[in-house]
């Protein structure tokens, strides 16, 4: 062992403000390949909405499969009642060919098939469709399934393809086969029109991938978010209802389509099934606050109010019950859309509240708030009276600290992992103005967003650090801030639960997106993977501990320091290399301490119980890895994982060996 330690439990020391299990949440956002990776489609550009830029007469990510010199491609008007295009694909039967579409995807094996589901139309000729998974490197058919046309109209066709395999390298092929009877060429002949063409594995809950759906079960999570920048421009109207009428809308923040195959059914769906409270934020930026009542009102308002009857006639008779409700995403910044003064979102805020509460009185609403106080302070002063929550989001990286990739690799270590002291000081400065006027005592603070964020948002190479044993331990040192401050810090959520941007706990696949605007391009050959990084397992290691009431302890540690050239820098001297909060839980009965090693080395750590228990065994959790930027992805998926082991009690001391740059749990229970 490198260093010693000594931690002091005292049991007589216990706070009366209880834990809130919503400071372990999550977060969605349509961003970049979040939505993608979560949900369980394997097939992209479904509705045939993308340019033709590769191949002319073909949308976005479809191919020709044809073998006739005649076949012709076109983008044309969709079904009846839906938006943009469809695809169509004429056929010459002098050809005597087959011809179609075919997308390159990933599928796993799935003996109860792939539900099929399209929109079609063709001439009267063409009588049926073959529809097949095929291995691209062999040749072999993993599964197929025919499809009987019955009609010169639209019509929506549905069918099931079981797949015999895994497959990475797969490819979907929907086409008329060269064994179709052929027909004699005229003017209305050969034409096929498909729109709307989804598969879904069998397992799929709802239409998210299983494994995620099961990942975040796991975490415990206590509250989901839907929010981020794209929530300032997003309509909530175009995206309920039949998913095939739902228009296809531009994501303005981020470039590419926002994703309307998730829209408020499907994210309240997503958190009943995870049994998580939904926390929803609001278009503030291009919507009204009609808008947003109306969005309230399809929630939680009975089937006898116009939005209720709409979401009844939706398939959702009984009320949603949405409790949470924020106003406002990063308003105070000048990437977002509606970005405006503080005086101005507390007026516009104010109408927002107004109007929102006139639908359901009983919601308690978050206000757009900054780590920047002056923002806040206008902010409480005009609208406190109408919330109950001022949020933070709190981004930690080199920027702050003046430094960037050509720092000494150990400086930017410990930079990162001084994240919970710049996070004590924005709650210590939140504090302040909230304890400074009796107008504003009843507000708690909700962090709805934060992670570690090591470089600037518009670099991305290689295996991003945000996914490292480093970032996972800085994290985990931040919620050791969280839970000190319970009193409080109510509401969390992680940036981002599934790939996404800076983090993706959940991470599908071994592709990573560019930090920068839309979806990059590029293909896994691992895209069926799924797994949790470091920081995946800190959540879950906390969220699954029975917390209540902070326990007061002291740590005796070796200390380290952090240089940052930014004035505004909270102290960052004499910093402990132990990061450590103690809890127990309602009954008395079990203790539970965090110990993050922030340091380089290993440290001997001597726990005192405070006589809470004198002698037998505590439970120990660990996250350790080799070295701090220890990572886990598709090859290795477990690299970073959870370890237990008992540790002996004696004279009401326990023993820990700490790794470097690690997280861990005791749990004590008498």
């Amino acid at each position: 062992m490198g260093a010693t330690a000594k931690i002091q439990v005292n049991m007589n020391q216990v706070s009366k403000d209880r834990i809130n299990p919503y400071i372990f949440g999550h977060f969605v956002e349509d961003i970049r390949d979040h939505m993608d990776a979560m949900l369980a489609y394997p097939l992209s550009d479904m509705d045939f909405e993308s340019n033709d830029v590769t191949y002319r007469g073909l949308s976005g990510s479809w191919r020709p499969f044809t073998n006739g010199k005649s076949t012709v491609f076109a983008l044309e008007p969709a079904a009846t009642y839906h938006s943009g295009h469809s695809q169509l694909v004429r056929i010459s039967s002098d050809d005597e060919a087959y011809a179609g579409i075919r997308q390159a995807i990933s599928v796993k094996k799935d003996q109860q098939g792939y539900a099929l589901s399209l929109y079609a139309r063709a001439s009267v000729e063409i009588k049926f469709l073959q529809a097949d998974i095929v291995d691209v490197a062999t040749g072999e058919v993993l599964g197929s399934t025919r499809i009987e046309i019955e009609s010169h109209n639209w019509r929506n066709y549905e069918s099931r393809i079981g797949v015999s395999r895994l497959c990475e390298e797969a490819e979907f092929r929907l086409y008329v086969p060269a064994e179709h009877e052929r027909w004699r060429d005229h003017v209305s002949t050969g034409m096929l029109w498909l729109d709307h063409i989804a598969l879904l594995p069998s397992d799929s809950i709802g239409n998210v991938r299983k494994e995620v759906v099961d990942m975040t079960l796991a975490l415990n999570a206590g509250m989901m978010r839907l929010a981020g920048n794209y929530i300032s421009a997003y309509h909530w109207q175009q995206a309920i209802g039949s998913v095939n009428e739902r228009p296809c809308v531009i994501n303005e923040a981020w470039g590419g389509w926002t994703n309307k195959y998730f829209g408020t059914d499907e994210f309240i769906q997503f958190c009943h099934d995870l049994q998580v409270e939904p926390l929803i934020c609001v278009n503030d930026g291009s919507g009204t606050p009609e808008e947003a009542a109306e969005w309230v009102e399809y929630c939680n308002g009975g089937s006898d109010t116009p939005m209720g009857k709409l979401r009844a006639a939706n398939g959702h008779t009984e009320p949603y019950g949405v409790k949470y409700w924020e106003i406002g995403n990063e308003v105070w910044g000048p990437w977002q859309v509606g970005h405006c003064t503080a005086e101005q979102f507390a007026d516009r805020y104010v109408r927002f509240a107004q109007a929102m509460k006139v639908v359901d009185p009983e919601i308690k609403l978050l206000a757009c708030g900054d780590d920047k106080q002056d923002w806040n302070r206008i902010l409480l002063e005009r609208a406190a009276a109408h919330m109950d929550y001022v949020t933070l989001h709190l981004y930690h990286g080199y920027n702050r600290f003046g430094m960037n990739d050509r720092t000494p690799k150990e400086e930017r270590y410990k930079a990162i992992l001084s994240y919970p002291e710049w996070t004590r000081e924005s709650i210590r400065q939140a504090r302040e103005l909230i304890n400074s006027d009796s107008r504003y005592t009843h507000l708690k603070v909700a962090i709805t967003e934060y992670n570690t964020m090591y470089y600037p948002n518009t670099i991305r190479k290689g295996l991003p650090n945000e996914h490292t044993l480093e970032a996972a331990a800085a994290n985990a040192a931040n919620l050791n801030e969280f839970i000190r401050n319970s009193d409080l810090i109510e509401i969390g959520s992680f940036s981002d639960l599934v790939n996404g941007w800076l983090g993706g706990c959940i991470r599908v696949g071994d592709f990573y997106a560019d930090q920068f605007r839309g979806k990059s391009a590029g293909r896994s050959e691992n895209s069926l993977t799924v797994y949790g990084s470091p920081t995946y397992y800190v959540m879950k290691m906390y969220a699954n501990r029975d917390l209540s009431y902070v326990v007061h302890s002291h740590t005796d540690s070796c200390s380290f320091s952090v240089n940052s050239l930014v004035p505004t820098a909270p102290k960052l001297t004499d910093l402990p290399n132990l990061d450590v909060v103690a809890c127990c839980n309602a009954d008395g009965n079990k203790l539970t301490i965090f110990m993050v090693n922030r340091s380089l080395e290993d440290t001997e750590t001597e726990v005192h119980l405070d006589y809470f228990v004198t002698s037998g065994t505590a439970r120990l959790f660990a996250l350790t890895g080799e070295h701090a930027d220890a990572i886990n992805d598709v090859h290795h998926p477990e690299a970073v994982v959870i370890n237990e082991l008992d540790v002996p009690v004696v004279n009401a001391r326990a023993i820990c060996e700490l790794k470097a740059s690690s997280v861990y749990a005791l749990e004590v229970t008498r």
